[in-house]
């Protein structure tokens, strides 16, 4: 199954914060949207990055616990894995898997078209198994 096909089903809404953003900022639209990656922008509202809950938890290192203030820019990952909606499911769990990421960013050319996590592809994997466990009894079965 293509990505694009995916987007079909789960939708193509994608959240997006300023670089100059706060994580306190970035924090509360995650809870809001349970969601757990944020596309960062900057103000040209080009896509220069992306801050997950990985990104935020990593930031309490260096920065300690009290993040509310630090701009997204300096804990945001700004070296972007995409794919194409044309890549399957498969290929964009192996990126997942290799570049050990949850997010990746969808695009039809130089457009964005959405966001998948990886819990957006096991879910289409458990459905494509449940479907062709379902067509091998049916074939068995006759």
């Amino acid at each position: 199954m293509k990505l694009s096909e995916v987007l079909s089903t789960k939708g193509n809404k994608v959240y997006r914060l300023k670089t100059d953003n706060s994580i306190a900022e970035a924090a509360t639209k995650l809870t809001e949207k349970k969601i757990g990656a944020l596309l960062v922008e900057d103000n040209d509202g080009l896509i220069v990055g992306i801050l997950s809950e990985r990104d935020i938890v990593g930031g309490m290192g260096p920065h300690g616990a009290d993040l509310h203030d630090v701009p997204i820019s300096e804990l945001m990952t700004t070296n972007l894995i995409k794919c194409t909606s044309q890549d399957t499911v498969l290929q964009a769990m192996a990126m997942m898997t290799d570049r050990r990421v949850r997010h990746l960013p969808v695009f039809d050319g130089d457009d964005l078209i959405g966001v998948i996590s990886l819990g957006d592809l096991v879910k289409c994997r458990i459905s494509e198994v449940q479907s062709e466990a379902e067509a091998l009894r049916q074939y068995i079965a006759s």
